[in-house]
């Protein structure tokens, strides 16, 4: 009876001298996991849309016509425009979006049920941005594609908004926010752009 005793004595102080060890260690992991992210995010800052006085004055992007087909690149300034200037030509959703990188509601967009044929087109400047033959259910609630119309009209550039760092994608020619790409898109280029409908225009092919 006594040695059954000083057994589960020592059984019971054996695990206890274990959970001790494991919740330091668990707490150390978690203070360091806590520090490694910081470090991250202070090195990634949030992705935002440049100001006029920020980025290239001029800028090379690939033009198309209604109807879908390529006519050529176009070398030119890039688009600036006051914070009020941008506030009244978007409407306050696509403002926010486009011009501070915030993100409509999952299943609220216009386009996302879009399937006609033609081009998605910035809602900043029209610059081409997308085809719908690129369009594909991700089941996200955003329109998403799996690749750009032309990947010059495009920037994509990294985002430590959040606790991973993303890839935060705009259109070249205004900088307005477009939304963010991710791997895990379906074939051939295994990419979804996943897209906030405010920031794009739908043109139906001639």
């Amino acid at each position: 009876m006594g040695q059954e005793l000083s057994l589960g004595v020592g059984e019971h102080a054996e695990k206890s001298e274990w959970s001790r060890r494991a919740f330091i260690f668990c707490g150390a992991a978690a203070v360091s996991g806590l520090a490694f992210w910081g470090i991250r995010r202070a090195t990634v800052a949030a992705a935002r849309p440049l100001t006029a006085d920020e980025g290239p004055r001029v800028v090379t992007v690939v033009r198309f016509g209604a109807d879908g087909k390529e006519i050529g690149r176009t070398t030119g300034p890039r688009l600036t425009k006051t914070d009020d200037e941008w506030r009244r030509l978007l409407g306050r959703d696509a403002y926010w979006v486009m011009r501070h990188a915030d993100t409509e509601r999952p299943f609220t967009g216009s386009l996302l049920e879009e399937e006609r044929r033609g081009i998605f087109t910035c809602a900043g400047c029209d610059l081409a941005l997308f085809s719908s033959a690129a369009k594909f259910d991700s089941g996200t609630g955003w329109p998403s594609f799996w690749e750009p119309i032309a990947p010059e009209n495009m920037v994509e550039t990294p985002d430590g908004s959040m606790m991973v760092v993303r890839t935060a994608v705009s259109c070249r020619l205004c900088d307005g926010h477009l939304g963010h790409v991710f791997d895990d898109g379906p074939k051939p280029t295994g990419l979804r752009y996943c897209m906030n409908s405010v920031a794009m225009k739908f043109v139906r092919f001639a």
